[in-house]
């Protein structure tokens, strides 16, 4: 299914050829003879056909026409036309549209739970396969989103701390671009083009900072009261996020 140019009319035109039968089949009812009683219908039958096939499309949308089940084409001038009688018109927003995904939690390559969130700019540039080839194709813009970004994001560390090969931290735009190549990949059956997309969010889960907790209290390294293990915990978290130096604890007294 491709989306292909529907022939059409001028509706301004098609509007004035309504004013006139409908006029003159009012006309003719006046008249109360059975011959201009019968032209006076089918002139009100034709305005009638002519007024179904009317269509408004605006700025920046796209009209796709079927009549009774076949598919005839697309209309994605704005403007004021004319199309088949009795046609269906189904409207496709063809305007820049933003998807952002939720925090989703991900294993990097190395096992390590993560937390990951992007932003995926797109616009439809096909209308028929938008609504033939996919069900509700802003849906399927979102799931395949955050398919792809699951599998970019398992392919890689969070960070390389040899600064050999590519990592989530170090490499975003790479990471972006690659992200970019699938979703247009996995979208290009709905018709979407993928003209930007981000990351707008990138951490540790804060499973580690426990787990590493537990880690040290396991192999009797510390022995921390409830009030230092908060406190590790926390720079834990900023240590393994950010580029900031934890601060040192030693479990001496009470922090109070």
């Amino acid at each position: 299914m491709k989306e292909k140019q529907l022939s059409y009319l001028n509706g301004f035109v098609a509007l004035l050829f309504f004013i006139a039968f409908a006029g003159a089949g009012v006309y003719l009812f006046t008249i109360a003879t059975p011959l201009p009683i019968i032209l006076g219908a089918i002139s009100c039958v034709i305005a009638f056909v002519i007024l179904t096939g009317l269509t408004i499309v605006q700025p920046n949308q796209s009209a796709v026409v079927t009549f009774f089940g076949k598919y005839l084409g697309v209309i994605r001038n704005s403007g004021f036309y004319m199309v088949t009688p009795f046609s269906n018109r189904k409207k496709v927003s063809l305007r820049v549209r933003n998807f952002n995904s939720a925090k989703l939690k991900v294993n990097d390559v190395n096992g390590n739970p993560i937390e990951i969130a992007t932003v995926v700019v797109f616009s439809v540039i096909d209308s028929a396969k938008a609504l033939f080839e996919v069900d509700e194709y802003e849906t399927f813009v979102e799931i395949q989103s955050e398919t792809a970004l699951r599998h970019v994001a398992s392919k890689y560390p969070y960070d390389q701390l040899d600064g050999n090969g590519f990592s989530l931290r170090g490499n975003t735009e790479e990471i972006a671009q690659e992200l970019t190549d699938e979703l247009q990949n996995r979208l290009a059956i709905a018709g979407v083009k993928v003209i930007e997309s981000r990351l707008t969010h990138l951490a540790y889960s804060t499973e580690i900072a426990s787990a590493m907790l537990q880690r040290l209290q396991d192999e009797s390294v510390v022995e921390l009261d409830d009030e230092r293990k908060a406190a590790m915990i926390n720079n834990l978290l900023v240590a393994v996020v950010s580029d900031r130096s934890a601060q040192p604890i030693i479990n001496t007294s009470s922090l109070y």
